[in-house]
């Protein structure tokens, strides 16, 4: 039978360790705010880092929701719940590093609890996470997609390509026609399984995400940069405000829930930039963003044309 409790109780450990490690890697001067919040629609933790060394802000949320009837960005593909009390358990983490040699990156794990009018419960886990890069590395990319292929296999070989296209499709801008990033792996309605291997699947994904991608934060986050990328930087950041709050299921979940508006706005990047019709150099690094790295590529098993990591 599938059990909250101990969802909820991983998810929190989890959301400490998280911060425990950003923390670590940013600094001995840097440390979250720890934010407690409860209301009449469920209570939480969002935890916010801005500021830090390397780290301009991130933030890691815990949120313990629920409610008598699905808002429209869930009902609408779950018509058999309109109307049916539900409780959600989720944690998400944003980070937004200072270097733009630095990717952007995303992790999400949730779990949905309702059931139907006889009474026969209805649950299922949804997550994933991403990276968006905005100057590629070769091997950072192809280190993320393995770890998150790694995470996968012990349970079905099929689940990575799966998911992996998944992402592909859902971090799309399709206003742009461009990718976000490079994607990573996306799964929602997860219960290919009984409750408890679903739920050793979930905690495989979210036990990846730290060597997915502080590894990349570590070996990038020193690398020296002028205005000029920093710019490219912001302006790119702004790919990613449009993505959230057009697109983004998680946002849109929240706003319609009328959930807590400072912690479904955390993800939002605390400096951005816009430019008219600005269009990269030929030849450029920016340009080989565009043309190699925000095209869907099979990084786990990919090999450089040259046989050497991209030093761009």
């Amino acid at each position: 039978m599938p059990n909250i409790i101990i969802v909820k109780d991983y998810l929190l450990a989890l959301h400490k360790k998280l911060c425990d490690v950003i923390e670590a890697i940013d600094g001995a001067d840097t440390k979250f705010f720890y934010d407690h919040w409860s209301s009449d629609k469920g209570s939480g933790v969002t935890c916010a880092l801005k500021n830090g060394e390397h780290i301009e802000n991130c933030g890691v949320n815990f949120s313990h929701v629920f409610g008598q009837q699905l808002p429209p960005a869930a009902s609408s593909r779950h018509p058999e719940l309109v109307g049916r009390p539900f409780e959600v358990v989720g944690l998400s983490l944003i980070i937004h590093p200072k270097n733009p040699y630095v990717p952007t990156s995303h992790f999400n794990l949730r779990f949905f609890l309702s059931s139907l009018t006889d009474g026969t419960p209805i649950w299922w886990f949804g997550g994933g996470y991403d990276m968006t890069p905005y100057y590629g590395f070769e091997e950072d990319c192809k280190h993320f997609h393995e770890t998150a292929k790694k995470a996968c296999d012990p349970f079905d070989e099929n689940l990575y390509p799966m998911f992996k296209k998944a992402a592909d499709e859902y971090f799309y801008i399709k206003h742009r026609k461009e990718p976000r990033g490079i994607g990573g792996i996306f799964f929602d309605d997860m219960h290919a399984w009984d409750f408890d291997r679903t739920f050793e699947f979930a905690k495989s994904v979210g036990n990846s995400f730290i060597l997915a991608y502080t590894r990349i934060l570590v070996r990038r986050m020193h690398t020296p940069y002028t205005q000029k990328e920093r710019d490219f930087q912001l302006y790119r950041r702004g790919r990613y405000v449009e993505f959230n709050l057009v697109y983004d299921r998680g946002t849109l979940f929240g706003l319609q829930f009328g959930g807590r508006i400072e912690s479904i706005l955390i993800s939002l990047p605390a400096n951005v930039r816009w430019e008219y019709d600005w269009r990269p150099q030929s030849g450029s690094p920016e340009e080989k963003l565009y043309e190699h790295f925000l095209v869907p590529r099979d990084w786990a098993d990919y090999e450089s044309p040259e046989g050497q990591p991209n030093k761009a």
